[in-house]
């Protein structure tokens, strides 16, 4: 019979009563969800604004839309300052014709300039206003018309062109008016 009673205890658990069993089965569902808790905790206690933060200052606000609520506003009564063909020339052309890029012909390079020379100066000032090949429309600024043509001048006699620098709008304008 001591055999029969060694078998036996050998298949028992370590729960040997009915308030054990509830304090096992309450355990194992308090206890999982306590280290869920701790984890969560512990993974978003980064850094958090506290009360009081200046995350919603106007400076803060400003600084987070700027790349999208840039307001430019221009004085258009002030005097419009024109600039020179070699100033409009450093502003928008040297990106490219300083160095060549994208097949742009190098500023004083004669024998890449010769060919765009001889098309003359209006097929070229057409080409620099509305783009060609990987040019975009004025080189992609905000220049004006006038301005371009300066730079065209510019860039062109240093390749070899004697093209005239041409007339500023308000003296065609009123030369065009003047009676003869």
């Amino acid at each position: 019979m001591s055999d029969s009673h060694d078998q036996a205890g050998a298949h028992e658990g370590p729960i040997k009563t009915p308030n054990q069993l509830i304090w096992a089965v309450l355990l194992a569902f308090v206890v999982p969800i306590i280290i869920i808790i701790l984890l969560v905790n512990y993974v978003a206690s980064g850094e958090k604004p506290a009360a009081g933060s200046t995350a919603l200052d106007e400076e803060a606000v400003a600084r987070r839309i700027a790349p999208v609520a840039t307001v430019v506003l221009k004085d258009m009564s002030a005097p419009v300052v024109m600039k020179t063909g070699e100033q409009a020339f450093q502003a928008q052309c040297s990106a490219c014709h300083a160095t060549g890029a994208a097949g742009a012909p190098k500023v004083g390079d004669a024998a890449a300039w010769a060919p765009r020379i001889a098309t003359g100066y209006d097929a070229l000032l057409n080409s620099a206003l509305k783009g060609k090949n990987a040019m975009p429309p004025q080189g992609g600024g905000d220049l004006s018309d006038y301005e371009i043509g300066r730079a065209l001048v510019y860039m062109a006699n240093l390749g070899g062109a004697k093209f005239e620098e041409p007339k500023a709008p308000a003296a065609a304008a009123s030369a065009a008016s003047a009676p003869n």
